[in-house]
């Protein structure tokens, strides 16, 4: 590394695609308050705080491999001592020595407060200027002068903002797209149907689900809601759907997915308790072949089974929430079924603008209705509903026929 680049104005380093820092400038270390050998060889999670070590996995990743950059994202980094320091980054892959090396700039934004407090004070020796009549013009003038600057330097700020909201604006965009994106098709066959509906709150959900074909005749079902809504709670979601996905799709047992979601969260946040979040969550395995159904619900609302006959019956929580204690025992439930049967699995946001009575009513009384028919009676019932309830939760459903 050249000179001039080691003692930028700026921060820079190097990554692989893997995400292994290559090389660093001295400007960052200083700011890291990092040695060189500290870092080089190392991670990048090294130095970035819990939730953008998140970002960094979900975001900047995917987003260096569809627009080949990134410009003006927003992060924060990690100092040694723990500090926390918001930076704008730009990053610009390049091909060195046939791989992929990414070049990241970064620059720290923490001067915005510094900006507005010597305002303030600039405003203030002003006024006293003007008050006090035995200062000299000259003073006066220069107070004047400084106050100028200082709204400049303000004005250059608020634009600078008004650009940060657009861009965060395009990446939320983005960000639900690719969230939406991740989410799996319905499944129709001669054996079983499966159908689905999602509707987020806010640009981003915390809710997830994931629909698989194991094989010619097992499937696997998981619908989870993660606390809260928003951007913490997407990345979250994000970040769980790529474990169960690989693992239900392997055809691996429903309690050992269940385990992995667990450790997976409590690892997540082992050295962030202000960060901590869990998730409920019902796990369902369906045999078509043996007509059996192995279930895991953890602190999620009760899923509705309904026969053949009709007959309503509630697959109830077996344990807590996933995140919530370390150790769980997480024990599967079973049940067969002969000719058939129906099963509703939905989050809070469904049975809270309808109740679960209604929902209730709602299957038993539509029984014999193909289940394309009954997911446009719900979303209408949810629609007509929600004129008179605030929505401040993400809705998601999923119907299951088998034959």
């Amino acid at each position: 590394m050249n000179e001039q680049l080691n003692n930028a104005p700026c921060g820079f380093l190097t990554l692989t695609k893997e995400g292994t820092i290559l090389s660093i400038n001295q400007t960052l270390l200083i700011t890291l308050r990092y040695k060189r050998e500290q870092i080089l060889g190392e991670h990048i999670n090294t130095i970035l705080s819990v939730p953008a070590q998140l970002f960094y996995q979900l975001y900047f990743v995917p987003l260096v491999q569809l627009e080949n950059k990134i410009e003006e994202m927003h992060t924060s980094l990690l100092s040694m001592d723990g500090e926390e320091i918001p930076v704008i980054v730009n990053a610009l892959p390049k091909n060195r020595n046939d791989r992929i090396e990414i070049d990241c700039i970064f620059i720290p934004i923490q001067k915005r407060s510094q900006y507005e407090s010597e305002l303030l004070l600039a405003k203030k020796e002003a006024e006293a200027a003007l008050l006090a009549k035995h200062q000299a013009n000259a003073e006066l003038q220069k107070a004047l002068e400084e106050l100028k600057q200082k709204q400049s330097e303000l004005l250059e700020l608020n634009e600078e903002n008004q650009t940060y909201k657009i861009n965060t604006e395009k990446q939320l965009a983005l960000a639900r797209k690719i969230q939406e994106t991740s989410l799996t098709d319905s499944i129709y066959n001669e054996q079983i149907e499966i159908a689905s509906y999602y509707e987020a709150s806010n640009d981003l959900s915390g809710d997830i689900y994931g629909l698989y074909q194991i094989d010619s005749y097992r499937y696997g079902i998981i619908l989870l809601d993660v606390m809260g809504h928003g951007i913490s709670s997407a990345l979250i979601t994000m970040s769980l759907q790529s474990l169960f996905q690989r693992l239900i799709s392997k055809g691996v047992k429903t309690d050992a997915v269940m385990k992995e979601l667990d450790n997976h969260l409590h690892n997540l946040f082992q050295n962030n308790k202000e960060a901590w979040h869990y998730c409920t969550a019902i796990n369902l395995f369906i045999d078509t072949k043996e007509k059996r159904i192995e279930y895991i619900n953890a602190g999620h609302p009760p899923a509705f089974w309904q026969n053949m006959n009709g007959q309503m019956e509630e697959l109830h929580s077996t344990t807590p929430p996933l995140g919530t204690f370390e150790g769980i025992n997480f024990q599967t439930k079973t049940f067969t079924y002969h000719e058939g049967g129906r099963l509703f699995l939905y989050t809070d946001g469904v049975t809270d603008p309808l109740g679960t009575d209604f929902v209730c009513s709602l299957l038993h009384e539509n029984s014999s209705m193909t289940i394309a028919k009954l997911k446009d009676q719900i979303i209408g019932s949810l629609e007509s509903n929600l004129k008179s309830y605030d929505k401040s939760d993400d809705q998601c459903f999923i119907l299951v026929d088998l034959k």
